[in-house]
């Protein structure tokens, strides 16, 4: 079922809001202990999605040339310039409910894996990314509960409508693309965001800060490459 990855991601923020709830102070120290677990198993994902490629120069080049148009467009500074906007709009004063909200929203909403996921969800049915991303989101939400509330798990509401609307789209577009085509493009579509999952592990264990969602254009040109490839 292409939308389970979204239901499930949806039920994993309940899940850990309501044990953030039961779960009121938890300490510094254990935060970043289960953030560092789960940025190992994050890059250990990404590494084994990375190793299917059968063309890792295309992969490179695409990578490389949609980091060029992220940073030419701004997308990550977008993203965080939206969600520091809605943050203020809606999270100002004393309600801690709609910071909960919001905060929590953003987090699991704006993001590549997020996108990536999705469109997997979509293409190829494969709800992969988006289960390891809702074990991230679960354990956020309990970290963001303890603290902001119950507001919190009313934020899997806009994750699931956001994902599966995303994940509907890839899905009535795969339609008109030739099965040859499509064969190549999923293989090489897991392989470029298994990288960009890769740096999100390493983003999250403080090793690097690399502007993953800049390199999103990534997607766009590899597929540009590989229809290059097909029909020439």
């Amino acid at each position: 079922m292409m939308f389970m990855g979204s239901i499930v991601n949806g039920l994993t923020i309940i899940g850990g809001g309501l044990l953030g709830l039961i779960l009121h102070n938890i300490s510094d120290n254990a935060k970043d202990t289960i953030t560092k677990s789960l940025g190992l198993g994050t890059f250990a994902l990404g590494i084994q999605m990375a190793l299917q490629t059968k063309s890792f120069i295309v992969i490179i080049i695409s990578l490389c040339l949609g980091g060029l148009l992220g940073e030419w467009w701004h997308i990550e500074d977008s993203m965080n310039h939206l969600g520091l906007m809605l943050q203020e709009r809606f999270a100002r004063g004393n309600s801690h409910f709609a910071e909960g909200f919001v905060t929590a929203t953003l987090i699991a909403v704006i993001g590549a894996m997020s996108i990536l996921g999705a469109i997997q969800a979509g293409v190829s049915g494969d709800n992969t990314t988006l289960y390891t991303k809702s074990v991230m989101d679960g354990f956020m939400a309990i970290m963001m509960t303890a603290s902001l509330g119950i507001g919190v798990l009313f934020s899997a509401i806009p994750v699931v409508l956001y994902q599966g609307t995303i994940t509907l789209l890839a899905s009535f577009l795969v339609q008109f693309i030739p099965k040859a085509l499509l064969a190549t493009s999923l293989r090489e579509i897991g392989a470029i965001g298994g990288l960009m999952i890769l740096g999100i592990g390493l983003n999250l264990m403080d090793i690097t800060k690399i502007r993953i969602s800049n390199l999103l254009p990534g997607l766009i040109v590899l597929l540009a490459i590989l229809t290059g490839q097909y029909f020439l």
